[in-house]
């Protein structure tokens, strides 16, 4: 039995591409939703609540699509024909959104275009997984990162360049969008789908029987065990215990007249109690050959790593989704002092704000190449400690920081921050992880990525409007407190669970 060969730098540099054009629709999405939605009559506080959308079709689609990943060969291959499906998806959404004539027309646009992205994104996590050994894992994450960097540079940045570099219009009639918009949207679908076809084509992946010759070579402890069925009585009992609380907080709310964003926690606080009771009835009924039981199995089954893991992407990515949805209102508010969303003053904002958003993801690429190095000196979880650390501090910074320019200095911080969220938590989870089941692992990893925005975009408005008065800088604070602590998180993970 031959372990897994390790692959070329020009390989690694292939398979990984196509992030690239993936991060294009992400960073296109994160900069400018809120300000599509503010100009077509969004208010601040609602500005949480339509994003739900984004991180609730993730938490659908990529199990799903890790499931059937996992089970996929054909001419393709394993992972590339839902790179290809999905680039396809999400390019024809990116030209559509920026023309929605009404916000909830823009709404389900983003539903549409985010559920397409993560159908190409989720196996490109497994991807990974599946071609690489262990000792160069961290390094092809990094190299995902280093992609994902550059596309969210440009990308980012595109309405700022549309506007001083090609003299395109940023401002535009009330409900309009502006035109250095549309034409980022429209250049971010063809190079999502010119990039991730550039992997589809340039890549070949290991065939099912091969990859399980490579698990059968692995240390017996880097690879997740058959476990024992959860008895279906546990599936019934405990899914009746979470929908009663479910729908017991949603009459609360309503009843009560509570902000309309807490619907969203106790509906999934009922989904999965409904869904926990729908597999032990097909547990109990013997119908367990399918993706809804083994998805809910693999939940209750997770290994130790993935679970002491959870905890530290809850924080990361509570505190990322503050800064997508309050970037551009904290900065056009506090810096530019206004909220006129068709003023030049706002426009200029939110156009600095792409600029800022471009910059964090440049400096996550050049972090990107230097976090392998350090990671295999103070190991994955000192090196996430200090790097997330880092990246609290420049968040908290924004409220102290008045003069617009000087921003690009804490987005050092979030840039180091951003690369090592998206690098060294998959390495540490990967290496624990068995080939056949590395889709759907990935992607109930997401529901640790989907929960934390859920809650942010359920409380966030109501603690700013309760709290803070609206201020949308305190949500940038807020976001700094909380990466901080997902460092501190990382230091609880199991240190076995380092790459060999």
């Amino acid at each position: 039995m031959q372990p897994k060969p390790p692959l070329s730098f020009w390989q690694i540099w292939n398979m990984c591409f196509g992030f690239l054009g993936i991060q294009f629709g992400f960073a296109l999405q994160n900069a400018n939703v809120s300000r599509i939605f503010q100009t077509l009559g969004a208010s601040i506080d609602e500005i949480p609540i339509l994003w739900v959308a984004a991180p609730l079709t993730g938490l659908i689609i990529q199990p799903i699509i890790g499931y059937m990943s996992d089970r996929t060969w054909n001419r393709l291959g394993r992972r590339r024909p839902y790179f290809l499906v999905g680039a396809i998806l999400a390019s024809l959404a990116l030209f559509v959104m920026p023309n929605s004539p009404a916000l909830w027309v823009a709404a389900g646009m983003l539903w549409i275009m985010d559920a397409s992205i993560n159908v190409s994104m989720e196996p490109f996590r497994a991807f990974v997984g599946d071609m690489l050994p262990e000792n160069q894992r961290t390094g092809g994450f990094a190299m995902q990162t280093f992609f994902i960097g550059i596309g969210a540079v440009v990308a980012s940045a595109l309405p700022y360049m549309m506007t001083n570099w090609f003299d395109v219009a940023n401002t535009a009639a009330p409900g309009q969008v502006p035109d250095s918009v549309k034409l980022s949207f429209y250049w971010g679908g063809a190079i999502f789908l010119l990039a991730v076809a550039w992997t589809v084509f340039r890549t070949r992946e290991y065939s099912p029987q091969q990859l399980a010759e490579f698990d059968a070579a692995r240390p017996a402890g880097h690879v997740a065990q058959a476990i024992v069925l959860r008895p279906a009585s546990k599936y019934l009992g405990g899914g009746l215990i979470w929908a009663a609380i479910g729908i017991s907080g949603w009459l609360w709310v309503m009843g009560a007249g509570l902000d309309k964003q807490l619907f969203v926690l106790a509906g999934g606080f009922a989904v999965f109690g409904a869904l926990q009771v729908l597999a032990g009835w097909l547990q109990k009924n013997g119908h367990t050959e399918n993706g809804l039981y083994h998805i809910m199995h693999d939940l209750f089954h997770m290994p130790k790593v993935m679970r002491q893991l959870a905890v530290v992407q809850f924080f990361s990515w509570f505190a990322l989704f503050a800064m997508w949805i309050y970037g551009t209102s904290a900065v056009t508010s506090h810096h530019y002092v206004t909220t006129d969303v068709t003023s030049a003053a706002y426009n200029d904002g939110a156009d600095w704000v792409g600029v800022l958003f471009a910059a964090y993801n440049g400096f996550a690429a050049l972090a990107a190449i230097a976090i392998p190095f350090v990671a295999g000196r103070l190991g994955c979880r000192v090196c996430h400690l200090i790097n997330m650390t880092i990246g609290g501090i420049g968040l908290i910074s924004f409220y102290f920081i008045r003069d617009p320019s000087l921003l690009l200095i804490p987005m050092i911080g979030v840039g180091v921050a951003w690369a090592s969220i998206l690098s060294l938590p998959y390495a540490l989870l990967s290496s624990n992880l068995p080939s056949h089941k590395m889709g759907v692992y990935m992607g109930i990893f997401n529901f640790f990525i989907v929960i934390p925005q859920l809650v942010a975009a359920s409380v966030l408005g109501l603690v700013l409007r309760e709290f803070f008065d609206l201020q949308s800088i305190y949500g940038l604070v807020i976001g700094g407190v909380l990466m901080i602590l997902a460092g501190i998180s990382t230091m609880f993970v199991d240190p076995a669970a380092e790459p060999k």
